[in-house]
């Protein structure tokens, strides 16, 4: 089944990252970084097809090896909380063959990031035990280059300027002035041209190969498409789903996959039964029409009729009374009360929709916090020990031993920043008891689909029930008599 997933971050030291240890993670490559003294060693990794590095013509050649180019960009970036680097995750097709999926990435690494000036070290990731989707991964150094290959500025000045075109001072003397990013590349006009360059690279070769599937680089709200989006599972999640170990992101997705399914469901028998009584309101509405219990009355006639054993006609008195009752009970006489009917249903299931997404959404909000206050909470021992050490070289020893701990350390740190209670705890116990509360809402909510499904179900019934007796009544209506002198 094709499939889009195009997400785009950035490695950035603030979140305990390194250019270096991304770059060998991807790559399945064992490099040494100068900037922390350290070795990323990723050699052992399953599933890494390819690796290479694409370079602009003004880059040094040098970059082209992986160890070089990320050591010389960690060697510019001296703050301690620079970006480094645009990182690209994008899924490829089960469609295409190796070769044309590792073409394809390629053409698309060249012809929109590399073409743009963009250094672009990027590898392709294939199906095995750990890996299940074909993918491939794509890191740019934000810095840009300049003509000559030196590493340019990422920003520049533009300094607020009076009527007289001089410089704005602040309250300390200063010039003000707007930080401006010397590229595009940050931007989110940029990142939707590359979300859709990549669909339509692989529409063509779908179009290609003769196939009718096709991807969409649109949200499901944007393409009009009333779904719950799933959220990205990662290669750890899915090998302990596969092997029978529950997680959080497993669960969610599991209940937003069987909530999608019963609101397609919802809405398919909803469309049904409008597009049918589009249909049958001009026959319905003729002068001396039956109504639809006469009509009802029809069809367990006409069943009967066919009918050669008792047991059969009980059966069919009972799908009679049934239908019969809900229209009495409703009082649906007419096609505008079943027009109605269908309608009022339909608000129902959208505001059920709107309940079921916004429960949704804060779902994810609270799993993605407890997850980061699980982290916070094992691994602060380690960063107040380091914190501990009083000589300089015992702690940055420390700091090295402990450096994928605190980088895991610092990022909970940063997300968990305005959720400090006032007497500085985390307030996990709220978050798993407002978890709890949307649990039992999202059952409240999944068991009034029930009852809307059996409203579906009977108005599906009558539909059925008046569309038979209809036609019998076309087949048996008389012909009328053409005159003997009418031509």
């Amino acid at each position: 089944m094709a499939l889009y997933h195009f997400h785009v971050t950035q490695i950035k030291r603030s979140a305990g990252q390194s250019a270096i240890a991304s770059a060998a993670y991807r790559a399945g490559e064992k490099l040494y970084s100068e900037y922390y003294g350290e070795t990323s060693d990723y050699s052992h990794k399953k599933g890494v097809i390819c690796s290479e590095i694409l370079l602009p013509p003004n880059a040094p050649p040098e970059y082209a090896d992986r160890q070089t180019l990320w050591n010389a960009l960690e060697k510019v970036e001296r703050n301690k909380d620079a970006q480094l680097a645009y990182s690209f995750d994008i899924a490829l097709q089960n469609e295409f063959s190796l070769d044309e999926n590792i073409a394809l990435a390629r053409q698309f690494v060249s012809e929109q990031l590399v073409s743009r000036g963009m250094i672009a070290d990027f590898a392709i990731h294939m199906p095995d035990k750990e890996i299940q989707n074909p993918h491939f991964h794509i890191l740019c150094p934000i810095r840009p280059l300049k003509e000559n290959g030196k590493w340019g500025y990422k920003q520049h000045r533009v300094y607020h300027l009076d009527e007289n075109g001089n410089r704005i001072l602040d309250e300390n003397g200063k010039a003000t002035f707007d930080a401006v990013p010397t590229t595009d590349w940050g931007s989110q006009e940029r990142l939707e041209s590359w979300r859709a360059a990549w669909a339509a690279l692989c529409n063509a070769k779908f179009a290609e190969k003769g196939l009718d599937c096709r991807i969409d680089h649109r949200s499901y709200e944007r393409q009009g498409i009333d779904l719950i989006p799933t959220v990205h599972e990662g290669p750890a999640v899915r090998q302990m789903e596969a092997k029978g170990i529950p997680t959080d992101k497993g669960d969610l997705n599991r209940w937003i996959r069987s909530t999608n399914a019963a609101i397609r469901s919802l809405r398919k028998k909803i469309a049904t039964l409008l597009d049918w009584l589009k249909e049958v309101k001009q026959e319905l509405s003729k002068p001396q029409q039956p109504n639809l219990g006469e009509l009802l009355g029809d069809y367990i006639a006409i069943r009967n009729a066919g009918a050669w054993s008792r047991k059969a006609k009980i059966n069919n008195l009972k799908q009679f009374v049934e239908a019969y009752n809900y229209i009495m009970e409703n009082r649906l006489f007419t096609v505008e009360a079943l027009t109605e009917r269908v309608e009022s249903i339909s608000s129902q299931v959208a505001a059920l929709k709107a309940e079921l997404d916004a429960s949704d959404k804060r779902r994810k909000e609270l799993k993605d916090l407890l997850q980061q206050a699980e982290n916070y909470v094992r691994l602060k021992p380690i960063f107040d020990e380091m914190n501990s050490i009083r000589w300089k070289g015992q702690r940055e020893k420390y700091r090295q031993e402990h450096e994928r701990e605190l980088r895991q350390f610092y990022m909970a740190r940063r997300k968990l920043k305005d959720a400090f209670t006032p007497d500085g705890k985390l307030p996990i116990s709220a978050w798993r008891q407002e978890m709890e509360r949307l649990a039992r809402e999202h059952e409240a909510a999944y068991a009034r689909y029930k009852p809307l499904r059996d409203d579906l179900t009977k108005l599906l019934q009558v539909r059925h029930h008046v569309n038979v007796a209809l036609e019998q009544r076309s087949i048996e209506a008389p012909v009328p008599r053409r005159d003997k002198y009418e031509r």
